[in-house]
């Protein structure tokens, strides 16, 4: 199975719309559990590397399915709040209107999700790669290696990513979207190693995944500490412009170690896997049965219909 994501779709405070978006080789699919029962959207997938092949090259598509996955999600957020009773959706925004009326149409949907999406970026980029670079540049009259000051800015960048997780697992609405994590793991699991999807045979697989978006941020700020320690300038605006340009190498590489490590199991994909597998101690939790069935539903909407299709 590809890249998934799980949601839940709060009005004031009390979530009323919890789901899963999983994506397979040829489609996606959106299971949200409403208090009418479980609802389905099931979409083909459309690569824009069968246009542009050069965008499913190593590396490259690293990035390319990064940005795939962020809109993929928004999509399914925007989607489950549909599903909310007319009567209890939120008002929508002023800049939402905006678009609306000036645009309309799909167009302003794509438009949409492609600023959310933009302000995500944004935001991510700005919290776990500008600003250890900024912190680490007051530094710079203190510690002379450029060296040592990347590796500092390395230490403090995975500090923040480690502190912004756990700070989410005090959020009271986040531990249920971590139990849906959890069940989409044991899913998984539970179809990899060949049994019937089922709530039972999946409750008893493990809710550490290898080939999980958790694993794959933290094995991204390994690999931004490497290959940002290529750059040596001492200004800081110089440097964090270079992080910018830097960071698709970073995330294409990134990707390709985590695929890789989900393709194999041996003793080195394994030492790759355990710092991502033990932070999902902080991103899942156990589920409970109702989102093991949302997480199966999903996924048997998304099966290929060749043996062998999925194979990342």
């Amino acid at each position: 199975m590809s890249e998934n994501k799980d949601f839940r779709t709060s009005i004031g405070g009390q979530a009323l719309i919890e789901g899963i978006l999983m994506r397979g080789p040829k489609k996606q699919a959106i299971v949200c559990r409403t208090p009418d029962g479980l609802t389905a959207k099931v979409e083909e997938l459309r690569f824009i590397k069968d246009r542009y092949p050069i965008l499913g090259w190593p590396v490259i598509r690293g990035t390319v399915n990064f940005i795939t996955t962020m809109i993929a999600g928004v999509r399914a957020l925007t989607y489950s709040a549909d599903q909310l009773p007319e009567e209890e959706q939120e008002e929508p925004s002023k800049l939402d209107l905006w678009i609306e009326k000036h645009i309309g149409g799909a167009a302003a949907e794509k438009m949409i999700v492609g600023i959310a999406v933009v302000i995500g970026i944004a935001i991510s980029v700005g919290l776990f790669i500008l600003l250890p670079t900024v912190l680490a540049g007051l530094l710079t009259n203190v510690v002379r290696s450029a060296v040592l000051r990347n590796l500092i800015e390395g230490v403090l960048r995975i500090a923040i990513f480690l502190g912004y997780m756990w700070l989410a697992t005090r959020m009271k609405d986040i531990r249920r979207v971590w139990q849906y994590h959890g069940a989409e793991h044991k899913t998984i699991f539970c179809y990899e190693k060949g049994f019937p999807l089922t709530v039972e045979n999946a409750r008893v697989q493990s809710r550490f995944h290898p080939r999980c978006g958790t694993s794959f941020l933290f094995i991204t700020m390994i690999v931004s500490i490497l290959v940002f320690s290529l750059v040596r300038w001492s200004n800081v605006w110089v440097r964090m412009g270079l992080r910018l340009l830097l960071l698709p190498i970073v995330v294409g590489i990134s990707y390709e170690l985590i695929k890789w490590a989900g393709r194999n199991d041996n003793a080195v994909t394994r030492i790759l896997s355990a710092p991502g597998k033990a932070l999902q101690r902080l991103t899942t939790r156990e589920p409970e049965d109702g989102m093991l069935e949302v997480a199966i539903e999903a996924l048997k909407l998304v099966l290929p219909e060749v043996e062998g299709e999925d194979r990342w």
